[in-house]
């Protein structure tokens, strides 16, 4: 990203907040997307995250890599939606993707992969994507969800077996996701 990107968007010019819009939307959709499994709730995401952005960005310090910081906004703004919505997820794999909107057919793997995920209830779904996928610890976890270490672990513990009971011997894994 170019240095003076970020010190122009600091500045209040809109051509920079709508280049950093172009470079960061997606991502920030697609992390949403997965943890929510609806497209209209991700791209609600996606927008509060740029309302926050656009408030926000003079006090980023710098101290972190812009992406990290605003991948810090997705992840709370989406788990706020998580905690408002109460998402209630349908179990027919075929239902779910199609909910999804994926702008073409996905490969059989990742298909199966991403329906046996948005199966699962909703936290442990967004703790299985934050700790497997993005990497987030149970320590970071603990603070999100105001919980303790050992409820991130559980829920994880729980989610995986659930995962793995599914998954049988098809070869079918997380990294199969798009």
């Amino acid at each position: 990203m170019p240095p003076d990107l970020l010190a122009q968007a600091r500045r209040g010019d809109m051509q920079a907040h709508a280049e950093l819009y172009r470079r960061f939307a997606a991502p920030v959709f697609n992390l949403a997307l997965r943890v929510l499994g609806e497209r209209a709730a991700a791209e609600d995401v996606v927008q509060e995250v740029f309302v926050r952005v656009l408030g926000q960005v003079r006090r980023y310090r710098g101290e972190a890599p812009f992406g990290l910081w605003l991948r810090r906004l997705a992840v709370n703004a989406t788990i706020d939606q998580l905690r408002a919505r109460r998402f209630l997820v349908a179990t027919d794999a075929d239902a779910l993707l199609a909910r999804l909107g994926a702008p073409g057919p996905l490969p059989e793997q990742q298909a199966e992969a991403l329906a046996l995920l948005l199966r699962l209830p909703p936290r442990a779904r967004a703790v299985v994507v934050l700790h497997e996928l993005e990497g987030y610890t149970h320590a970071e976890l603990a603070r999100m969800f105001e919980q303790t270490e050992s409820y991130s672990k559980s829920i994880l513990s729980r989610a995986l077996v659930r995962l793995r009971r599914r998954l049988g011997r098809d070869g079918i894994g997380l990294e199969s996701l798009p």
